[in-house]
C-alpha cells in the first residue's frame, strides 16, 4: 500500500480550509486552552518564540498572563524541557504565583522547572555548584544585614578608625551599591571610595571581601557579584549555563540595576568559542552604568578590547601581554524574553536603571518590541489622565493606554487649607462611598511619603473606620514613634515598666540583659517599680562602675525631665528628651536608606502632640489608637505609599499630598534633577494606574514638612493632566479653601461654634462636648491643667487632678461609641502604694547578721541605712548592696 505522503496529486488544486468552515472551526477548537481570551498583542508576544522580544506591558495590561502563557506556550509545542528555561522575576511571591498559574494552566505543577525564581535565588543556586572557583564552599554562608554590620565594625576597629565618624551601617551600604553596580573593589572608582574613612573606603572593601571568603560567606551582593566574576573568569562555565537555557524570560525588566543587567547579558549572549574573551561581550551601556573604565582603541591600540582584568584566564595574548582580538561568535542571539514597563519604573533610589529597557533594542539588534496598550483595569478618563501625564516624560520608548470600557468618573482634584482638612475630607468621601455600599477593602490611600499617614490613621480611629497600612507597620507602632513614646510614658508614670525596659538601653548605655534582669529580681522581691530599683541599685556596688554610672545618669535625666515638665510645653519637652537622651543623634548617626524616613517620622510625632493641651491627654489619645485591633479586618481601608502599591489595585484611590516638595519630592530633585523630576512623574502614573473607577487627588495649601508650616503650591503634575478628564471638586472637609474664587477663609476665623453640615460619628462627639462644657457640665472635679475634654473628640478614658485614669470600660464605649464619659472613679492608689513602699523601708536584717550573696559571697552586716545594708564580705571586701539582693546564712 501507497503511504500517504507518497501519493501524487498531479492537477489537483492545493486545499486550505475555508473561512468559518468545518475544517477551521475544528482547528480552532483545537487551539490550546491558555491561548484563548488573549487579545491580538498578547498572542503576538506568547507565540514570538524566536530571538530577543520586549514585552512593554502598561499598567493593567495582562502582562503576568502574557509570561506565564509564553513558558506554557513553550513547553507545550515542545520547544524547551522545562529545566532549560530561566525564568527571573524580583520577588518570591511572583515566582510562586507564576508557578501555579504555569500548573493550572497545564494540568499539573510545574515542579520540573528549577530555574524559576528570584535573581538572587538563581544566583545563589549556581554559585553552590561552583563555589571553588570564586574561593567558596559549597556550603558557605549568606549573611544578612546585621552580621554585615557587625563584621565591618570588625574590620573598622582593626583599621582604627573611628565608628561613630564613620558607622559601619554607613560603609554597608556603600558597599551594597557597589556591588549593585557590578564593582568589585579594584573597580571602585577612587573618588566614591574618598568619601569614606578618609579615601580608605575601596581598601575597607577589598578588606570586607577577603574576611567574607574566610568565613566561607557570602552577603546579598555577592550572589550576583561573584556570579559575574565567575563567568568571565571561567568562560567554559558561561558556555554551559548559555547552552543549557534555551529561553530566558525576565519579568519586571525596568527595575533591574547594573549588576542583573550584566548577569543576563552574559548569559543571554551565544555560546562564545574557546579562547574569545568574555568581556568582549559586554556592551558598553553596562561598562558606562557601572562605572568600568572602558581603555579606547588609542589607549590599546592593537585589541581595542578592555583587559585590567576583565578578560578571562587563558585568553590568548600577544608578546606584550595585551589580549589578542577574537572572532565574534556567529551563532544567533538567545531566545530572550523581557517584560517591563519604562512608566513604571519607580526605584531608582536603589539601584534600578531605567536605560535597562530603554537601550533594549541596542544591545540586542534585531530585538522585536511588542506593545500592549489594551487596559483591562481603569476607566477611560482615568488611562487619559494617566497616559497624558508621563507623556511629558522624555526618556521613554512611547505607548498610549486605552480601554474598551466606559469613561467612567473624571479625576477629581481638590483643594484644602491644610493637611487635616483634607484627612476630614478624605475620611468624609470614604464615609459617602461606605454608606453608597462600596467595600472598604476597595478603597486605598497612596501618599508620597509615610509621615503623611499619621492624621489619617488618627482620622480613621475617631471615626472608627477600619484600616489597615501595606508595606509597613501603622505609625504608632513604627519602633521610632514607639521608643520615643516610652521616654514619655516614663515620665508622665515611673511605674511604667513596660515603657523603662523598652528605653533603658536605647540608645546603647552598656546595659544589657544582666543588667535588667537584675533590676527585674530587686523589683520584684521589694514589689517595687523598676525604676525605683535602678534608683536603688545604683547606689550600691551590685553593677560595674560604666553600667552604674550610665544608669545613674539616666535616672538623673528622668528626673530633670520631670521637673522641666512643670514649665516647659509637652511639645518642647519630646524635642529636648529625644535630644538630650541621645536617641535623635542616634538615627542621625545611622547612615540605612531608611533613618532619614526615621527621623520625620519623630518631627511628626512632635507636631502631632500641638492639638493636644499636655502630656497626659496625648497619652491618653495614644492609648485609644494603640488599643485598635490590630488582626486583619475582613473589610478596612488601605493606607500605604506610592512605591508600595505597585502592583495593586482599587476601586477608588485617594491622592493626597500633590503639592510642590513633597509630590515631587524636593530632595529628589536637589539629587537628581531631570532623571528625579521624571521618576517622580513616573511614581505620579503608578498612583493614577492603581484605580480601576476613581481617582481622587488632593493638595493642601499649608502642610508642615519637617517640623515647620510651609505655604505650598500645587505640584506641577496638576497642570500637566488633561483638563477634559479632570474634574475640580470642593473640599468636604470644611471652610478652609474657597474652590475657584481663591483662597477662602481660615478654619481658624470661627472657632466660636461647630456650624458645619459635618456629620460623622467624631464631629457629633465634639459638638456634644463643648456644647456640654459650655454649659457648665463638666463641673469642678478637674484641675486647670488637666486635659481639655473639648480639645478633641475622645471623650472616655480622660485624667482626673491626680492623673489617674477613669474607668476602662468608659474609654471603650466612649472611643467608638456615641457617648459622654461615664461617670469617673476616684484616683487610682496602686501606683501610690508601689511607690510608697519604695521609699523609707527599713531592712529586716539586723547588724552583725551573716548573710550570702550570690555575687560576693558570704559577710556580716556592718551598716544599715534603709533598706541598703553595707556587708563586710569575706572575699570581696566591703561592699553596699540591696537588702534583696542577699539571705541569710
Amino acid at each position: 500500500m501507497t503511504e500517504p505522503n507518497k501519493l501524487t496529486h498531479q492537477g489537483v488544486p492545493d486545499h486550505q480550509p475555508s473561512a468559518g468552515g468545518i475544517a477551521a472551526r475544528a482547528r480552532a477548537a483545537a487551539t490550546p486552552q491558555y491561548l484563548a481570551g488573549l487579545n491580538p498583542e498578547q498572542r503576538e508576544a506568547v507565540e514570538t518564540l524566536d530571538g530577543p522580544v520586549l514585552v512593554l506591558a502598561g499598567a493593567g495590561t495582562g502582562k503576568t498572563r502574557v509570561l506565564t502563557c509564553r513558558i506554557a506556550h513553550i513547553l507545550s509545542m515542545g520547544r524547551a524541557r522545562p529545566g532549560e528555561i530561566l525564568s527571573v522575576t524580583f520577588t518570591n511571591k511572583a515566582a510562586r504565583e507564576m508557578k501555579l498559574r504555569l500548573g493550572q494552566m497545564l494540568g499539573q505543577a510545574v515542579e520540573g522547572m528549577p530555574w524559576l525564581g528570584t535573581f538572587h535565588s538563581i544566583g545563589g543556586r549556581i554559585l553552590r555548584s561552583h563555589a571553588e572557583l570564586v574561593q567558596l564552599k559549597s556550603n558557605f554562608t549568606v549573611l544578612d544585614v546585621d552580621d554585615q554590620v557587625r563584621l565591618l565594625k570588625q574590620l573598622l576597629q582593626a583599621d582604627n578608625i573611628d565608628d561613630k565618624r564613620w558607622p559601619a551601617r554607613m560603609l554597608a551600604g556603600l558597599i551594597d551599591g557597589w556591588k549593585n553596580r557590578g564593582l568589585t573593589p579594584s573597580q571602585v572608582p577612587p573618588g566614591e571610595a574618598a568619601v569614606f574613612g578618609n579615601g580608605r573606603g575601596g581598601k575597607l572593601y577589598a578588606l570586607y571581601q577577603e574576611r567574607l571568603k574566610i568565613l566561607n560567606a557570602a552577603d546579598f551582593g555577592d550572589l550576583l557579584l561573584e556570579n559575574i566574576r565567575l563567568f568571565r573568569e571561567h568562560p567554559d562555565v558561561l558556555r554551559q549555563y548559555q547552552n543549557r537555557f534555551k529561553f530566558i524570560l525576565v519579568d519586571e525588566y525596568q527595575d533591574t540595576n547594573v549588576a542583573q543587567y550584566l548577569w543576563l547579558r552574559l548569559l543571554s549572549q551565544a555560546p562564545s568559542k574557546p579562547g574569545v574573551a568574555v568581556s568582549s561581550v559586554i556592551p558598553e551601556a553596562a561598562q558606562r552604568l557601572s562605572g568600568i573604565h572602558t581603555p579606547s582603541a588609542d589607549e590599546n591600540s592593537e585589541t581595542g578590547v578592555m583587559d585590567s582584568g576583565l578578560a578571562p584566564i587563558g585568553a590568548p595574548r600577544n608578546d606584550e601581554g595585551n589580549i589578542v582580538p577574537q572572532p565574534a561568535a556567529t551563532s544567533p542571539p538567545k531566545n530572550i524574553c523581557c517584560v517591563g514597563d519604562d512608566d513604571q519604573s519607580i526605584y531608582g533610589w536603589r539601584g534600578a536603571e531605567v536605560d535597562n529597557i530603554l537601550r533594549f533594542d541596542h544591545d540586542f539588534p534585531g530585538a522585536k518590541v511588542i506593545r500592549l496598550e489594551r487596559n483591562y483595569r481603569s476607566t477611560g478618563h482615568i488611562l487619559a489622565a494617566a497616559s497624558h501625564l508621563i507623556a511629558h516624560n522624555e526618556g521613554r520608548l512611547g505607548k498610549t493606554l486605552r480601554t474598551e470600557d466606559v469613561d467612567g468618573e473624571k479625576v477629581t482634584v481638590t483643594g484644602s487649607w491644610d493637611s487635616e482638612e483634607e484627612a476630614r475630607a478624605i475620611g468624609e468621601e470614604i464615609e459617602e462611598l461606605q454608606r453608597a455600599g462600596h467595600k472598604l477593602n476597595d478603597i486605598a490611600i497612596l501618599v508620597r511619603a509615610s509621615f503623611q499617614m499619621r492624621e489619617f490613621e488618627d482620622r480613621f480611629v475617631t471615626l472608627g473606620l477600619p484600616y489597615r497600612v501595606i508595606g509597613g507597620p501603622r505609625f504608632y507602632e513604627r519602633a521610632e514613634i514607639r521608643d520615643a513614646l516610652a521616654y514619655l510614658r516614663v515620665i508622665n508614670s515611673p511605674a511604667d515598666d513596660l515603657a523603662f525596659e523598652r528605653i533603658v538601653n536605647v540608645p546603647k548605655r552598656g546595659l544589657g540583659d544582666a543588667t535588667v534582669q537584675m533590676l527585674h529580681d530587686h523589683a520584684r522581691k521589694r514589689r517595687i517599680p523598676l525604676s525605683e530599683a535602678a534608683r536603688a541599685v545604683v547606689e550600691t556596688d551590685e553593677l560595674k562602675p560604666k553600667a552604674r554610672g550610665s544608669l545613674r545618669d539616666l535616672i538623673i535625666s528622668f528626673d530633670r525631665w520631670r521637673a522641666q515638665r512643670e514649665v516647659t510645653s509637652h511639645t518642647e519637652l519630646a524635642e529636648i528628651v529625644l535630644d538630650e537622651s541621645g536617641y535623635t543623634e542616634m538615627w542621625q548617626k545611622d547612615r540605612s536608606a531608611d533613618a532619614a524616613g526615621r527621623l520625620e517620622n519623630l518631627k511628626e510625632l512632635v507636631r502631632s502632640m500641638e492639638e493636644f493641651e499636655n502630656l497626659q491627654g496625648f497619652l491618653e489619645h495614644i492609648s485609644l489608637v494603640m488599643d485598635r485591633d490590630g488582626g486583619a479586618e475582613d473589610d478596612a481601608v488601605s493606607l500605604m505609599t506610592l512605591h508600595s502599591a505597585k502592583g495593586l489595585e482599587f476601586d477608588n484611590v485617594f491622592l493626597p499630598g500633590w503639592e510642590e516638595g513633597l509630590f515631587p519630592s524636593q530632595r529628589t530633585l536637589d539629587e537628581q534633577g531631570r532623571a528625579g523630576l521624571e521618576e517622580e512623574r513616573r511614581l505620579a502614573h503608578v498612583g493614577l494606574t492603581r484605580a480601576r473607577r476613581r481617582a481622587k487627588l488632593y493638595f493642601a495649601t499649608n502642610r508642615r514638612i519637617h517640623g515647620t508650616w510651609s505655604t505650598t503650591i500645587p505640584s506641577r503634575f496638576l497642570d500637566e493632566l488633561p483638563a477634559p478628564n479632570v474634574e475640580i471638586t470642593e473640599s468636604k472637609g470644611g471652610s478652609g479653601w474657597g474652590g475657584s474664587s481663591g483662597y477662602g477663609p481660615s478654619r481658624f476665623d470661627n472657632v466660636e461654634s461647630f456650624g458645619s453640615s459635618y456629620s460623622t460619628p467624631g464631629w457629633q462627639r465634639a459638638q456634644a462636648n463643648r456644647a456640654r462644657n459650655q454649659n457648665g457640665g463638666r463641673g469642678g472635679g478637674q484641675a486647670g491643667g488637666g486635659f481639655n475634654e473639648s480639645q478633641s473628640p475622645f471623650s472616655g478614658s480622660r485624667s482626673d487632678a491626680s492623673g489617674s485614669r477613669s474607668d476602662a470600660s468608659g474609654s471603650r464605649g466612649d472611643a467608638h461609641g456615641s457617648g459622654f464619659p461615664r461617670n469617673k472613679r476616684g484616683p487610682m492608689t496602686i501606683e501610690g502604694e508601689l511607690i510608697a513602699k519604695s521609699t523609707g523601708t527599713t531592712s529586716e536584717f539586723s547588724l552583725s547578721d551573716r548573710v550570702f550573696h550570690q555575687k560576693f559571697g558570704y559577710g556580716q552586716v556592718v551598716k544599715i541605712d534603709g533598706n541598703k545594708l553595707t556587708i563586710a564580705f569575706e572575699k570581696a571586701g566591703e561592699k553596699k548592696v540591696v537588702d534583696s539582693f542577699v539571705e541569710r546564712a
